[in-house]
Protein backbone atom coordinates (compact mmCIF):
# COMPACT_ATOMS: atom_id res chain seq x y z
CA UNK A 1 0.00 0.00 0.00
CA UNK A 2 1.40 3.41 -1.01
CA UNK A 3 1.90 6.30 1.38
CA UNK A 4 -0.95 8.24 -0.26
CA UNK A 5 -3.36 5.36 0.19
CA UNK A 6 -2.35 5.03 3.83
CA UNK A 7 -3.05 8.71 4.44
CA UNK A 8 -6.41 8.48 2.74
CA UNK A 9 -7.33 5.46 4.85
CA UNK A 10 -6.31 7.26 8.03
CA UNK A 11 -8.38 10.32 7.13
CA UNK A 12 -11.38 8.13 6.34
CA UNK A 13 -11.00 6.43 9.71
CA UNK A 14 -10.81 9.84 11.42
CA UNK A 15 -13.97 10.92 9.58
CA UNK A 16 -15.90 7.89 10.78
CA UNK A 17 -14.71 8.36 14.35
CA UNK A 18 -15.75 12.01 14.35
CA UNK A 19 -19.18 11.07 13.01
CA UNK A 20 -19.59 8.46 15.75
CA UNK A 21 -18.49 10.90 18.45
CA UNK A 22 -20.88 13.57 17.18
CA UNK A 23 -23.91 11.27 17.17
CA UNK A 24 -23.24 10.02 20.70
CA UNK A 25 -22.37 13.33 22.37
CA UNK A 26 -24.65 15.64 24.36
CA UNK A 27 -25.31 19.21 23.19
CA UNK A 28 -22.48 20.67 25.30
CA UNK A 29 -20.08 17.87 24.36
CA UNK A 30 -20.97 18.23 20.68
CA UNK A 31 -19.85 21.87 20.54
CA UNK A 32 -16.50 20.93 22.08
CA UNK A 33 -16.05 18.03 19.65
CA UNK A 34 -16.75 20.17 16.57
CA UNK A 35 -14.44 23.02 17.63
CA UNK A 36 -11.54 20.94 18.95
CA UNK A 37 -11.55 17.41 17.52
CA UNK A 38 -12.15 18.27 13.84
CA UNK A 39 -8.43 19.06 13.69
CA UNK A 40 -7.87 15.31 13.49
CA UNK A 41 -9.39 15.42 10.00
CA UNK A 42 -8.57 18.94 8.70
CA UNK A 43 -5.65 20.95 9.98
CA UNK A 44 -6.44 24.48 11.24
CA UNK A 45 -5.12 27.01 13.72
CA UNK A 46 -8.37 28.21 15.21
CA UNK A 47 -12.00 27.12 15.14
CA UNK A 48 -15.30 28.34 16.49
CA UNK A 49 -18.91 27.22 16.36
CA UNK A 50 -21.56 29.75 15.36
CA UNK A 51 -25.19 29.21 16.27
CA UNK A 52 -27.59 30.92 13.86
CA UNK A 53 -30.85 32.69 14.49
CA UNK A 54 -32.57 33.28 16.80
CA UNK A 55 -29.59 32.83 19.15
CA UNK A 56 -26.94 34.43 16.90
CA UNK A 57 -23.89 33.77 19.07
CA UNK A 58 -20.57 31.95 19.31
CA UNK A 59 -21.17 28.85 21.43
CA UNK A 60 -17.74 27.13 21.28
CA UNK A 61 -14.11 28.22 20.67
CA UNK A 62 -11.19 25.88 20.15
CA UNK A 63 -8.70 25.65 22.99
CA UNK A 64 -11.11 26.73 25.78
CA UNK A 65 -13.76 24.85 27.72
CA UNK A 66 -16.39 27.59 27.38
CA UNK A 67 -16.59 30.68 25.19
CA UNK A 68 -16.61 34.02 27.04
CA UNK A 69 -19.14 36.20 25.16
CA UNK A 70 -17.40 39.39 26.37
CA UNK A 71 -13.85 38.47 25.27
CA UNK A 72 -12.61 40.84 22.52
CA UNK A 73 -11.89 37.99 20.11
CA UNK A 74 -15.37 36.48 20.60
CA UNK A 75 -17.01 39.91 20.18
CA UNK A 76 -15.22 40.50 16.85
CA UNK A 77 -15.81 36.91 15.71
CA UNK A 78 -19.52 37.26 16.48
CA UNK A 79 -19.75 40.33 14.20
CA UNK A 80 -17.91 38.45 11.45
CA UNK A 81 -20.10 35.33 11.73
CA UNK A 82 -23.29 37.41 11.82
CA UNK A 83 -22.25 39.02 8.52
CA UNK A 84 -21.40 35.68 6.90
CA UNK A 85 -24.58 34.09 8.22
CA UNK A 86 -26.55 36.85 6.56
CA UNK A 87 -25.07 35.87 3.18
CA UNK A 88 -27.05 32.57 3.29
CA UNK A 89 -24.06 30.43 2.29
CA UNK A 90 -25.21 26.86 1.68
CA UNK A 91 -21.94 25.05 0.90
CA UNK A 92 -18.37 24.94 2.20
CA UNK A 93 -16.67 28.17 1.16
CA UNK A 94 -13.30 29.76 1.78
CA UNK A 95 -13.42 33.43 2.89
CA UNK A 96 -10.63 36.02 2.92
CA UNK A 97 -10.23 39.54 4.34
CA UNK A 98 -11.35 41.04 1.04
CA UNK A 99 -14.69 39.24 1.16
CA UNK A 100 -15.94 41.07 4.25
CA UNK A 101 -16.73 44.71 4.96
CA UNK A 102 -13.75 47.03 5.46
CA UNK A 103 -14.50 47.50 9.19
CA UNK A 104 -14.10 43.76 9.74
CA UNK A 105 -11.24 43.39 7.26
CA UNK A 106 -9.04 45.93 9.06
CA UNK A 107 -8.96 43.75 12.22
CA UNK A 108 -8.76 40.42 10.40
CA UNK A 109 -5.00 39.91 10.71
CA UNK A 110 -5.16 40.77 14.41
CA UNK A 111 -7.38 37.78 15.14
CA UNK A 112 -7.21 35.28 12.27
CA UNK A 113 -4.83 33.77 9.73
CA UNK A 114 -5.45 34.68 6.02
CA UNK A 115 -7.77 31.78 5.12
CA UNK A 116 -11.18 31.20 6.73
CA UNK A 117 -13.39 28.20 5.91
CA UNK A 118 -17.13 28.59 6.44
CA UNK A 119 -18.80 25.18 6.92
CA UNK A 120 -22.62 25.60 7.05
CA UNK A 121 -24.40 23.00 9.23
CA UNK A 122 -27.91 23.46 7.89
CA UNK A 123 -30.64 26.02 7.43
CA UNK A 124 -30.60 28.51 10.35
CA UNK A 125 -28.53 26.16 12.52
CA UNK A 126 -25.20 27.93 12.15
CA UNK A 127 -21.75 27.04 10.90
CA UNK A 128 -18.39 25.65 11.90
CA UNK A 129 -15.66 28.23 11.18
CA UNK A 130 -12.06 27.04 10.61
CA UNK A 131 -9.10 29.47 10.37
CA UNK A 132 -6.13 28.13 8.34
CA UNK A 133 -2.69 29.28 7.22
CA UNK A 134 -3.03 27.69 3.76
CA UNK A 135 -5.88 27.41 1.26
CA UNK A 136 -8.35 24.54 1.40
CA UNK A 137 -7.86 21.69 -1.12
CA UNK A 138 -10.63 20.04 -3.10
CA UNK A 139 -10.26 16.78 -1.16
CA UNK A 140 -10.49 18.62 2.14
CA UNK A 141 -13.57 20.45 0.90
CA UNK A 142 -15.29 17.14 0.06
CA UNK A 143 -14.47 15.71 3.48
CA UNK A 144 -15.79 18.83 5.21
CA UNK A 145 -19.02 18.67 3.20
CA UNK A 146 -19.62 15.09 4.33
CA UNK A 147 -18.68 15.92 7.92
CA UNK A 148 -20.95 18.99 7.88
CA UNK A 149 -23.97 16.74 7.17
CA UNK A 150 -23.15 14.54 10.20
CA UNK A 151 -22.48 17.54 12.45
CA UNK A 152 -25.62 19.34 11.29
CA UNK A 153 -27.83 16.29 11.82
CA UNK A 154 -26.50 15.67 15.35
CA UNK A 155 -26.59 19.33 16.37
CA UNK A 156 -30.09 19.89 14.97
CA UNK A 157 -31.40 16.87 16.89
CA UNK A 158 -29.89 18.10 20.16
CA UNK A 159 -31.20 21.66 19.69
CA UNK A 160 -34.67 20.40 18.83
CA UNK A 161 -34.78 18.23 21.96
CA UNK A 162 -33.72 21.12 24.18
CA UNK A 163 -36.22 23.45 22.52
CA UNK A 164 -39.01 20.94 23.09
CA UNK A 165 -38.16 20.66 26.77
CA UNK A 166 -38.00 24.43 27.11
CA UNK A 167 -41.39 24.88 25.46
CA UNK A 168 -42.88 22.16 27.61
CA UNK A 169 -41.45 23.74 30.75
CA UNK A 170 -42.71 27.18 29.73
CA UNK A 171 -46.14 25.89 28.79
CA UNK A 172 -46.40 23.77 31.91
CA UNK A 173 -45.20 26.46 34.31
CA UNK A 174 -48.68 27.75 35.01
CA UNK A 175 -50.11 24.27 35.24
CA UNK A 176 -47.34 23.27 37.62
CA UNK A 177 -48.11 26.17 39.92
CA UNK A 178 -51.79 25.29 39.92
CA UNK A 179 -50.94 21.66 40.59
CA UNK A 180 -48.64 22.58 43.46
CA UNK A 181 -51.30 24.86 44.94
CA UNK A 182 -53.92 22.13 44.65
CA UNK A 183 -51.55 19.60 46.18
CA UNK A 184 -50.77 21.95 49.07
CA UNK A 185 -54.47 22.52 49.69
CA UNK A 186 -55.08 18.78 49.62
CA UNK A 187 -52.29 18.18 52.16
CA UNK A 188 -53.68 20.87 54.49
CA UNK A 189 -57.20 19.44 54.18
CA UNK A 190 -55.91 15.93 54.82
CA UNK A 191 -54.29 17.19 58.02
CA UNK A 192 -57.77 17.76 59.49
CA UNK A 193 -59.03 14.32 58.46
CA UNK A 194 -59.92 12.34 61.62
CA UNK A 195 -57.96 9.14 62.17
CA UNK A 196 -57.68 6.77 65.08
CA UNK A 197 -54.45 6.96 67.01
CA UNK A 198 -52.42 3.77 67.09
CA UNK A 199 -49.14 2.59 68.53
CA UNK A 200 -47.06 -0.58 68.37
CA UNK A 201 -45.70 -2.23 71.52
CA UNK A 202 -44.17 -5.61 72.47
CA UNK A 203 -46.70 -8.24 73.58
CA UNK A 204 -46.71 -11.70 75.16
CA UNK A 205 -49.28 -14.45 75.66
CA UNK A 206 -49.78 -14.99 79.40
CA UNK A 207 -52.16 -17.25 81.37
CA UNK A 208 -55.43 -15.82 82.66
CA UNK A 209 -56.34 -16.56 86.30
CA UNK A 210 -53.46 -18.99 86.91
CA UNK A 211 -52.85 -20.80 90.23
CA UNK A 212 -49.77 -19.27 91.85
CA UNK A 213 -47.60 -21.92 93.51
CA UNK A 214 -45.63 -20.38 96.37
CA UNK A 215 -43.18 -21.71 98.93
CA UNK A 216 -45.26 -22.78 101.98
CA UNK A 217 -42.34 -22.28 104.38
CA UNK A 218 -38.79 -21.02 104.48
CA UNK A 219 -36.27 -23.49 103.15
CA UNK A 220 -34.21 -24.72 100.21
CA UNK A 221 -35.65 -26.25 97.05
CA UNK A 222 -34.59 -29.90 97.15
CA UNK A 223 -36.14 -31.36 93.99
CA UNK A 224 -38.34 -30.20 91.08
CA UNK A 225 -40.51 -33.09 89.91
CA UNK A 226 -42.07 -31.52 86.81
CA UNK A 227 -40.73 -29.91 83.64
CA UNK A 228 -41.60 -26.48 82.26
CA UNK A 229 -44.90 -26.46 80.31
CA UNK A 230 -45.66 -30.02 81.46
CA UNK A 231 -49.30 -30.93 82.09
CA UNK A 232 -49.97 -31.64 85.76
CA UNK A 233 -53.06 -32.92 87.55
CA UNK A 234 -54.75 -31.53 90.63
CA UNK A 235 -52.84 -32.61 93.76
CA UNK A 236 -49.70 -33.73 91.90
CA UNK A 237 -46.39 -33.03 93.68
CA UNK A 238 -44.56 -30.23 91.87
CA UNK A 239 -41.44 -29.72 93.97
CA UNK A 240 -40.10 -30.50 97.43
CA UNK A 241 -38.10 -28.58 100.00
CA UNK A 242 -35.05 -29.96 101.82
CA UNK A 243 -36.42 -31.86 104.90
CA UNK A 244 -33.16 -32.37 106.80
CA UNK A 245 -33.33 -29.27 108.99
CA UNK A 246 -36.92 -29.99 110.02
CA UNK A 247 -36.17 -33.66 110.70
CA UNK A 248 -33.28 -32.76 112.97
CA UNK A 249 -35.44 -30.26 114.83
CA UNK A 250 -38.21 -32.86 115.11
CA UNK A 251 -35.80 -35.44 116.53
CA UNK A 252 -34.49 -32.98 119.11
CA UNK A 253 -38.02 -31.89 120.07
CA UNK A 254 -39.17 -35.53 120.33
CA UNK A 255 -36.30 -36.38 122.71
CA UNK A 256 -37.06 -33.29 124.78
CA UNK A 257 -40.76 -34.27 124.93
CA UNK A 258 -39.88 -37.81 126.02
CA UNK A 259 -37.58 -36.47 128.74
CA UNK A 260 -40.28 -34.08 129.99
CA UNK A 261 -42.86 -36.87 129.97
CA UNK A 262 -40.54 -39.17 132.01
CA UNK A 263 -39.93 -36.36 134.50
CA UNK A 264 -43.71 -35.83 134.79
CA UNK A 265 -44.36 -39.54 135.48
CA UNK A 266 -41.65 -39.60 138.17
CA UNK A 267 -43.11 -36.52 139.83
CA UNK A 268 -46.58 -38.10 139.88
CA UNK A 269 -45.21 -41.16 141.67
CA UNK A 270 -43.42 -39.02 144.24
CA UNK A 271 -46.44 -36.77 144.75
CA UNK A 272 -48.23 -39.57 146.68
CA UNK A 273 -45.92 -39.06 149.69
CA UNK A 274 -44.13 -35.79 148.87
CA UNK A 275 -46.05 -32.55 149.06
CA UNK A 276 -43.22 -30.65 147.34
CA UNK A 277 -43.25 -33.02 144.32
CA UNK A 278 -47.04 -32.56 144.09
CA UNK A 279 -46.54 -28.81 143.67
CA UNK A 280 -44.30 -29.27 140.58
CA UNK A 281 -46.89 -31.30 138.65
CA UNK A 282 -48.58 -28.33 136.85
CA UNK A 283 -45.22 -26.95 135.72
CA UNK A 284 -44.04 -30.30 134.42
CA UNK A 285 -47.38 -30.87 132.65
CA UNK A 286 -47.06 -27.51 130.88
CA UNK A 287 -43.53 -28.38 129.77
CA UNK A 288 -44.77 -31.67 128.30
CA UNK A 289 -47.61 -29.88 126.51
CA UNK A 290 -45.18 -27.31 125.08
CA UNK A 291 -42.85 -29.98 123.74
CA UNK A 292 -45.81 -31.89 122.29
CA UNK A 293 -47.03 -28.74 120.47
CA UNK A 294 -43.57 -28.16 119.04
CA UNK A 295 -43.39 -31.78 117.84
CA UNK A 296 -46.81 -31.49 116.20
CA UNK A 297 -45.78 -28.19 114.56
CA UNK A 298 -42.62 -29.72 113.11
CA UNK A 299 -44.56 -32.73 111.83
CA UNK A 300 -46.99 -30.35 110.13
CA UNK A 301 -44.05 -28.49 108.57
CA UNK A 302 -42.55 -31.74 107.32
CA UNK A 303 -45.88 -32.65 105.74
CA UNK A 304 -45.82 -29.37 103.78
CA UNK A 305 -42.38 -29.79 102.17
CA UNK A 306 -44.11 -31.53 99.29
CA UNK A 307 -45.78 -28.73 97.32
CA UNK A 308 -48.73 -29.89 95.23
CA UNK A 309 -50.76 -28.42 92.37
CA UNK A 310 -54.03 -26.81 93.38
CA UNK A 311 -55.56 -27.33 89.93
CA UNK A 312 -54.88 -29.13 86.67
CA UNK A 313 -53.01 -27.31 83.91
CA UNK A 314 -49.53 -26.49 82.63
CA UNK A 315 -46.60 -25.89 84.95
CA UNK A 316 -45.23 -22.49 83.94
CA UNK A 317 -41.74 -21.68 85.24
CA UNK A 318 -38.12 -21.33 84.16
CA UNK A 319 -35.33 -23.88 84.02
CA UNK A 320 -35.61 -26.36 86.99
CA UNK A 321 -31.82 -26.19 87.46
CA UNK A 322 -32.20 -22.54 88.41
CA UNK A 323 -34.31 -23.59 91.41
CA UNK A 324 -32.38 -26.59 92.71
CA UNK A 325 -30.58 -25.66 95.94
CA UNK A 326 -32.03 -22.17 95.91
CA UNK A 327 -33.27 -20.79 99.25
CA UNK A 328 -36.83 -19.50 99.21
CA UNK A 329 -38.82 -17.39 101.65
CA UNK A 330 -42.34 -18.05 102.83
CA UNK A 331 -44.79 -17.00 100.11
CA UNK A 332 -42.15 -16.66 97.37
CA UNK A 333 -43.56 -17.57 93.95
CA UNK A 334 -41.92 -20.57 92.34
CA UNK A 335 -44.22 -21.38 89.41
CA UNK A 336 -47.71 -21.06 87.95
CA UNK A 337 -50.24 -23.73 87.06
CA UNK A 338 -52.22 -22.35 84.15
CA UNK A 339 -55.17 -23.60 82.17
CA UNK A 340 -54.04 -23.65 78.49
CA UNK A 341 -57.60 -22.77 77.50
CA UNK A 342 -57.47 -19.48 79.43
CA UNK A 343 -54.94 -17.04 77.98
CA UNK A 344 -54.72 -13.30 77.43
CA UNK A 345 -52.39 -10.75 75.86
CA UNK A 346 -50.03 -8.67 77.98
CA UNK A 347 -48.60 -5.54 76.35
CA UNK A 348 -45.87 -3.29 77.73
CA UNK A 349 -46.45 0.22 76.36
CA UNK A 350 -43.42 2.52 76.83
CA UNK A 351 -44.18 5.85 78.46
CA UNK A 352 -42.76 7.73 75.46
CA UNK A 353 -45.28 6.03 73.13
CA UNK A 354 -48.32 6.23 75.41
CA UNK A 355 -51.62 7.36 73.88
CA UNK A 356 -55.12 7.80 75.29
CA UNK A 357 -56.60 4.29 75.60
CA UNK A 358 -60.12 3.23 76.51
CA UNK A 359 -61.32 -0.09 77.89
CA UNK A 360 -62.96 -2.02 75.09
CA UNK A 361 -60.74 -0.56 72.36
CA UNK A 362 -59.62 -2.97 69.62
CA UNK A 363 -56.16 -4.53 69.69
CA UNK A 364 -54.37 -6.29 66.84
CA UNK A 365 -51.82 -8.96 67.76
CA UNK A 366 -49.00 -10.08 65.43
CA UNK A 367 -47.13 -13.09 66.83
CA UNK A 368 -43.49 -13.59 65.91
CA UNK A 369 -44.21 -17.15 64.75
CA UNK A 370 -46.92 -15.90 62.37
CA UNK A 371 -46.26 -12.19 61.64
CA UNK A 372 -48.44 -12.10 58.53
CA UNK A 373 -51.63 -12.89 60.39
CA UNK A 374 -53.33 -10.43 62.71
CA UNK A 375 -55.36 -11.72 65.68
CA UNK A 376 -58.14 -9.59 67.07
CA UNK A 377 -58.42 -8.74 70.77
CA UNK A 378 -60.15 -6.27 73.09
CA UNK A 379 -58.42 -4.10 75.67
CA UNK A 380 -59.50 -5.07 79.21
CA UNK A 381 -56.94 -3.44 81.52
CA UNK A 382 -54.49 -0.52 81.51
CA UNK A 383 -52.33 0.29 84.52
CA UNK A 384 -52.33 3.81 85.90
CA UNK A 385 -48.65 3.86 86.84
CA UNK A 386 -45.73 2.69 84.71
CA UNK A 387 -43.25 0.12 85.96
CA UNK A 388 -39.65 -0.54 85.01
CA UNK A 389 -39.27 -3.76 83.04
CA UNK A 390 -36.34 -6.16 82.73
CA UNK A 391 -35.02 -4.01 79.86
CA UNK A 392 -34.97 -0.94 82.09
CA UNK A 393 -37.77 0.84 80.17
CA UNK A 394 -40.63 2.46 82.05
CA UNK A 395 -43.84 1.10 80.55
CA UNK A 396 -47.56 0.77 81.25
CA UNK A 397 -48.98 -2.73 81.62
CA UNK A 398 -51.82 -3.40 79.20
CA UNK A 399 -53.99 -6.54 79.03
CA UNK A 400 -56.33 -7.66 76.24
CA UNK A 401 -58.62 -10.66 75.70
CA UNK A 402 -58.56 -12.47 72.36
CA UNK A 403 -61.74 -12.34 70.30
CA UNK A 404 -64.05 -15.32 70.33
CA UNK A 405 -63.24 -17.78 67.59
CA UNK A 406 -59.54 -16.94 67.52
CA UNK A 407 -57.31 -20.03 67.94
CA UNK A 408 -55.66 -19.93 71.35
CA UNK A 409 -51.89 -19.45 71.06
CA UNK A 410 -49.40 -21.16 73.35
CA UNK A 411 -48.50 -19.47 76.62
CA UNK A 412 -45.20 -17.64 76.39
CA UNK A 413 -45.36 -16.68 72.69
CA UNK A 414 -44.19 -13.15 71.96
CA UNK A 415 -45.05 -10.65 69.27
CA UNK A 416 -46.18 -7.09 68.62
CA UNK A 417 -49.53 -5.55 69.48
CA UNK A 418 -51.13 -2.58 67.75
CA UNK A 419 -53.20 -0.54 70.19
CA UNK A 420 -55.89 1.86 69.01
CA UNK A 421 -56.80 5.05 70.86
CA UNK A 422 -59.25 7.90 70.30
CA UNK A 423 -59.78 9.76 67.02
CA UNK A 424 -57.55 12.79 66.38
CA UNK A 425 -56.69 14.92 63.29
CA UNK A 426 -54.22 13.27 60.93
CA UNK A 427 -51.72 16.12 61.37
CA UNK A 428 -51.70 15.64 65.15
CA UNK A 429 -51.25 11.88 64.78
CA UNK A 430 -48.18 12.41 62.56
CA UNK A 431 -46.64 15.31 64.49
CA UNK A 432 -47.46 14.15 68.03
CA UNK A 433 -43.99 12.82 68.80
CA UNK A 434 -42.09 15.77 67.22
CA UNK A 435 -44.32 18.24 69.08
CA UNK A 436 -43.76 16.42 72.38
CA UNK A 437 -40.00 16.36 71.85
CA UNK A 438 -39.95 20.04 70.89
CA UNK A 439 -41.91 21.03 74.01
CA UNK A 440 -39.55 19.08 76.24
CA UNK A 441 -36.54 20.65 74.55
CA UNK A 442 -37.90 24.22 74.39
CA UNK A 443 -39.59 24.06 77.80
CA UNK A 444 -43.08 25.32 76.93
Amino acid sequence: MSNLQTQQLLRLTALLQLEKRARGASLEELGFVMANETVGLIRYRQALLWQGKPAGKVVAVSGVAAADPYAPYVVWASRLCAHLDGLKITEVREIGPGDVPEALGREWHEWLPPHLVWVPLGASLGALVLAREEPLGEGDKALLSYLADAYGHAWGARLARRSLRARAAHAGGGRRKLLLAALLAAVIAAGFFPVRQSVLAPAEIIPRDPAVIRAPLEGVVYNVLVKPNEEVSDGEVLFTLDPRRLRNQLEVSTRAMEAADAELRQARQSAVVDQKARATLPTLQGKVDQQLAEVNYLKDQLARIEVRATQAGLAVFDDPNDWLGRPVAIGERVMLVADPGKVEVEVRLPVADAIDLEIGSPVRLFLNIDPERARGAVLTFASYQPQKGADGVMAYRIKATLDAGEPLPRIGLKGTAKLYGVEVPLAYSILRRPISSARQWLGF
